[in-house]
């Protein structure tokens, strides 16, 4: 693993203009440089790179990140490789962190394991593809499903002979037991081998980064399986790929969607007919795994399904699977192509232009789930309409929190005519035995993975920068909305659900049901319009974070609507970021501070403020001129009744006079 704070000392070094420019021609545009964006077409352009703030942009598809992330997503190179690829350019060598020596020869072995490994998939992947230029009759199946042969070298298809020993020919040690591991022969009972794969159009499978994990194989004649992938190995697990997910990354940026099919050849297909930005799902359900995969692909998501019975049951429970990642920034809809059909066959018989018509008519996943849900049941009945929100409640307590579980509670409330507040009461009991509890994979990211440096929401202790972080290695939940708390002077004696009237009241939350955690990530908070104000300014400037002092923190701390700030802060005070880029890399990609920063970045572009440290003490002054202006208020409410009462709002009152006159 390489230390978080050599990758922070990396991007301190290099400068990302350098990096860009390596594979992008720029052109000065102000305080920052212009190019055309590599990751879409375009012919104007709207690629911007950052020279301050050490990070990219780009205005058409919302690309962004850093020098790093740039290497990693344009060259194809995993993050390890990228990080040293670019350490090398600056003469810096890449520390590991200490492991002992049983552990160094663990990691070894896998690493050796599993080279040798896809060294093995490599040379069968050369054998099926010289294969199948030896064999007519797979070229014109190929050729009959409306293939070409550019389209089959793209996708590196090839042919599995009918041979039971064809490997034979390419491994002249048959018997080896990596052949076994490797997922490519079957050793029956009597110890005889033989090929997995025979008499088949061979589909190679890759991972994100472009490595070969194994195979899908289709017959061209009838039988069973009609399709066919490589087992469990180390290297490939069905459950947690997508095939076409690493060859569709450019289109699924142009379409502006990732569209999910069941089979290689939709896949296939729709490349052929322009749609470059299909994955398909390899025999199995979706997953989490899945979701998380193309949550990060795009924030629009269809699925398409044939319109038979079986095809709606299959919808049904990918919908089921995408329930814990519903949010108000990702949209996820269902497609039901006509009876009969498949995207490939359809796209056949009507065209590319009928296909997208009909993407543009995908299903909601909010009006699919009602939909079905009121088909299930007789909705004149009060039986038929109780039954219904039996079997809805565990569905809404798969969802996060948010805006988008609010709107549809609301509809179902009216669907099975509740009140909102009759539908809450209902939801927040207790699920029924063995009803579908939360899935896994829900964005709550677990300790020590990613980059980051924790990202729980746990509120800091008032008191240095060093506090700040140190909660942030907590994992409790921080509430956006909660109440003030009467600690200190900020905050005594304000009512629970008060709101400053210069911020934007939050959306109001469904109640959790019982024993439910608080939701962590899946979705962006909403930020206020002073929340967006502090993180654009800690963003540009993160040496602001070193001269916090005690009062501006203790502020922060008390402040309901700051959550994100405060996790800024302690990334900040953690990893040591010079830039914004710097910080951009650190924070948990799946984390909400991590969608707010994607959110800031095209105010981050514009000019920098000629006097940050005077913007910054501004607005918390602002803050705490509303803080106490809320005291007295509520003091004023209270008729002032006790000695002690007048005492307080006398204090406070002197504080505001001086806080409204520029002091402190």
């Amino acid at each position: 693993m390489i230390p978080e704070s050599f990758i922070q000392e990396l991007l301190a070094r290099v400068d990302i203009v350098d990096v860009v420019g390596r594979y992008v021609k720029l052109r000065k545009g102000g305080a920052n440089l212009l190019g055309l964006c590599p990751f879409h077409n375009e012919k104007t352009p709207s690629f911007t790179v950052s020279p301050t703030k050490q990070f990219y942009h780009c205005f058409g598809c919302g690309a962004h990140g850093t020098a790093l992330r740039f290497l990693s997503e344009h060259t194809g190179a995993p993050f390890p490789e990228a990080v040293r690829s670019l350490a090398a350019s600056v003469g810096m060598t890449v520390p590991e962190e200490p492991r002992s020596p049983r552990q160094r020869a663990a990691d070894r072995e896998r690493r050796e394991e599993g080279s040798r490994q896809q060294h093995i998939l490599e040379q069968a992947q050369a054998h099926y593809r010289a294969a199948l230029k030896q064999a007519p009759e797979a070229v014109e199946y190929l050729k009959r499903r409306g293939l070409s042969g550019e389209i089959a070298a793209r996708f590196g298809l090839g042919w599995a002979s009918r041979d039971r020993r064809g490997l034979a020919a390419v491994f002249t040690h048959y018997e080896d037991p990596a052949l076994l591991e490797s997922g490519l022969v079957i050793e029956a009972e009597d110890g005889r081998r033989h090929d997995r794969f025979r008499g088949r159009i061979m589909f190679p499978i890759h991972n994100q980064r472009g490595q070969l994990i194994g195979f899908g194989g289709r017959l061209i004649e009838p039988g069973e399986p009609k399709y066919l992938n490589s087992p469990e190995t180390s290297l490939f697990s069905k459950g947690n790929e997508l095939y076409g997910l690493h060859e569709a990354r450019a289109g699924i940026r142009a379409e502006g969607c990732v569209l999910v099919v069941e089979g290689y050849m939709d896949v296939v297909a729709l490349a052929q007919y322009g749609l470059n930005n299909a994955v398909a799902t390899l025999g199995t359900s979706t997953t989490p795994e899945h979701l998380r995969k193309l949550r990060r692909a795009s924030d629009r998501i269809v699925f398409s399904f044939d319109g038979d019975g079986a095809g709606r049951k299959a919808a049904w429970r990918a919908l089921q699977a995408c329930l814990p990642w519903v949010a108000e920034d990702l949209s996820m809809r269902f497609l039901f192509l006509p009876e009969g059909h498949d995207p490939d066959s359809y796209v056949r018989a009507y065209g590319v232009q009928a296909l997208r018509a009909h993407l543009d008519e995908a299903v909601p996943l909010s009006r699919f789930m009602l939909d079905e849900l009121a088909g299930r049941h007789d909705l004149d009945e009060a039986e038929g309409r109780a039954a219904c929100v039996h079997e809805a409640r565990p569905l809404f307590a798969q969802m996060p929190e948010g805006g988008f579980r609010l709107q549809l509670e609301r509809e179902f409330a009216r669907q099975v005519r509740l009140t909102p507040e009759e539908l809450a009461q209902l939801l927040a009991a207790a699920p029924a035995a063995g009803a579908p509890g939360p899935l896994p994979g829900t964005g709550r990211r677990p300790a020590g993975q990613g980059q980051g440096q924790g990202q729980g929401g746990a509120a800091p202790a008032p008191g240095g920068a060093a506090r700040f972080a140190r909660a942030q290695g907590g994992h409790a939940p921080e509430p956006e909305d909660g109440p003030w708390p009467g600690a200190g002077d900020f905050g005594a004696g304000r009512a629970p659900d008060a709101v400053p009237p210069w911020l934007d009241a939050a959306p109001p939350q469904a109640p959790r049901a019982p024993g439910r955690p608080p939701r962590r990530g899946g979705g962006s908070r909403q930020v206020t319009p002073m929340a967006r104000r502090l993180l654009r300014l800690l963003l540009a400037h993160p040496a602001l974070v070193a001269g916090l002092g005690d009062h501006q923190l203790e502020l922060l701390a008390h402040h309901p609507h700051l959550g994100l700030v405060r996790q800024l802060i302690g990334l900040a005070s953690t990893c040591g970021a010079a830039h914004a880029g710097a910080l951009l890399q650190a924070a948990d990609p799946e984390s909400d501070l991590a969608r707010a920063i994607q959110d800031l970045s095209t105010e981050l572009m514009a000019q920098d403020l000629p006097d940050p440290q005077a913007e910054w003490d501004d607005a918390l002054r602002a803050i705490e001129r509303q803080t106490v202006q809320d005291q007295c208020d509520r003091l004023i409410e209270s008729g002032l009744e006790t000695a002690e009462d007048r005492r307080r709002y006398q204090e406070l009152s002197r504080r505001l006079a001086r806080l409204k006159a520029g002091g402190g």
